[in-house]
């Protein structure tokens, strides 16, 4: 869930995010010690897909609309063309798709070509309106057979800034509390993962590419919101559980283009109470963005008191389990100054709450920080053990100084250890804050 913090965020009503902050979290080389790879989903590339602040706006074309059941309203998906990878490029990508297929299917390796119709940005919207997550897809054919069209998500891209630097802090927490991240990124150790809260699933196939010894479960409420990811969004559809999707995507469409990464995700369309208390797994890392079509964080998601946070607390692992939550606000907004001001209710209705939610996530996991996302009226929340995070000397330093410190120590590690395109340093000290 997005909207940009510039045009969204009234002046001196709640905190805005300084044009020195936005250009410290553009993709540079962090020192010399890493030269990053081209980042497709750099913000500088949003006017490819950001539409206008109230519909898709001209050159959109809408490839799905179905009514939802489940609070969401109409949910939508537009296609915007995108600029990258260019044209003198897909004939590599033909090659990728021709070897996997002759891999798949060698006596017919001479007679299937593929040819990459193009690349395009997919946003999902609720009614219209709010943009519920973007994606790139790649469109593809196979010259024979029937049914022949593929759509591919392409996991490396992570095209708004509020899911980066939910990675970037959810991720660095690990190996503060001595997660070793590196080994679960080659496969050499195993690791669960939750999403509560599906969209596109960038997120997860993201998180899917990247770590090899990664198995992820995803929860998701609404069947159109699946169907949407799946039909016009590139997701594999095998990944999901207990839903027929009635795709027009050929058959063998996810071993073709996923190789058994979809084989490690598992979609789940259920309530996330009723999941975490029936669900046996024990977690690494959880997840969570969960929004409703009026823009809303359930608040059984975040009651302290709630069978919710009491089973999650049971379902991470005790030593180094770490939740990040997406929160749709730019800042807390005083009851008073929200009560009297109904723009600032319908804009940012989480305003009102940020404080409760950080306090219950820290009651229930021990130590709790936030930073503010760059461009946008969003805030990632990260709560861990404190056990791991909070151990050690801090010769001098103030607990937020020492925290702050030990989180920046480890980007390095994460960027290399997945190959990001991008840095995480900047996710994580923008707005730095624990909760205390």
């Amino acid at each position: 869930m997005l909207r940009a913090a510039a045009s969204r965020c009234a002046r001196g009503a709640v905190r805005r995010l300084s044009s020195s902050a936005a250009v410290e979290a553009s993709p540079v080389a962090v020192g010399s010690r890493r030269k990053p790879l081209l980042d497709e989903g750099d913000w500088s590339f949003h006017r490819e897909w950001w539409g206008e602040e109230d519909g898709p706006g001209e050159g959109a074309q809408t490839v799905f609309r179905r009514h939802s059941e489940c609070g969401n309203g109409v949910v939508s998906v537009s296609a915007y063309p995108a600029s990258r990878p260019a044209s003198e490029h897909w004939p590599a990508t033909e090659r990728w798709l021709q070897e996997r297929n002759a891999r798949l299917y060698p006596e017919s390796a001479s007679s299937d070509q593929f040819k990459v119709l193009g690349y395009q940005w997919r946003v999902m919207r609720f009614n219209d309106h709010t943009r519920q997550s973007t994606a790139k897809v790649m469109t593809c054919y196979r010259t024979s057979g029937q049914r022949s069209l593929f759509l591919m998500q392409q996991p490396h891209v992570l095209a708004v800034p509020y899911v980066k630097s939910m990675v970037s802090a959810g991720l660095i927490a690990l190996p503060c509390s001595s997660y070793d991240l590196p080994q679960a990124a080659t496969g050499q150790n195993t690791m669960k993962i939750l999403c509560i809260g599906h969209g596109g699933g960038t997120l997860p196939l993201f998180l899917a590419s990247k770590f090899r010894g990664a198995t992820i479960h995803i929860v998701e409420i609404d069947p159109v919101v699946v169907s949407a990811s799946i039909e016009s969004m590139g997701f594999p559809m095998s990944s999901v559980k207990g839903l027929s999707p009635g795709s027009m995507l050929p058959a063998d469409a996810d071993d073709l283009l996923w190789g058994g990464i979809h084989n490690r995700i598992f979609l789940h369309i259920a309530d996330a109470e009723d999941f975490i208390a029936n669900d046996s797994n024990e977690y690494d890392i959880v997840f969570i963005d969960a929004y409703d079509g009026d823009d809303v964080f359930p608040r059984k998601l975040w009651d302290v008191d709630g069978a919710f946070m009491k089973n999650l607390e049971k379902k991470v692992h005790p030593v180094h389990g770490t939740v990040v939550v997406n929160l749709h606000s730019d800042s807390e907004l005083p009851d008073s100054e929200a009560e009297g001001n109904a723009r600032f209710q319908s804009i940012l209705p989480m305003g009102r709450h940020v404080s409760q939610v950080c306090q219950a996530y820290k009651q229930h996991f021990g130590l709790a920080f936030t930073a503010a996302v760059p461009w946008l009226c969003n805030i990632t929340l990260v709560a861990c053990r404190d056990k791991g995070i909070a151990s050690g000397a801090r010769l001098g330093l103030s607990h937020r100084d020492f925290v702050l410190g030990k989180l920046l120590s480890k980007s390095d590690t994460v960027e290399r250890a997945l190959d990001l395109p991008f840095p995480c340093l900047p996710y994580i000290k923008n707005g730095f804050t624990l909760v205390h």
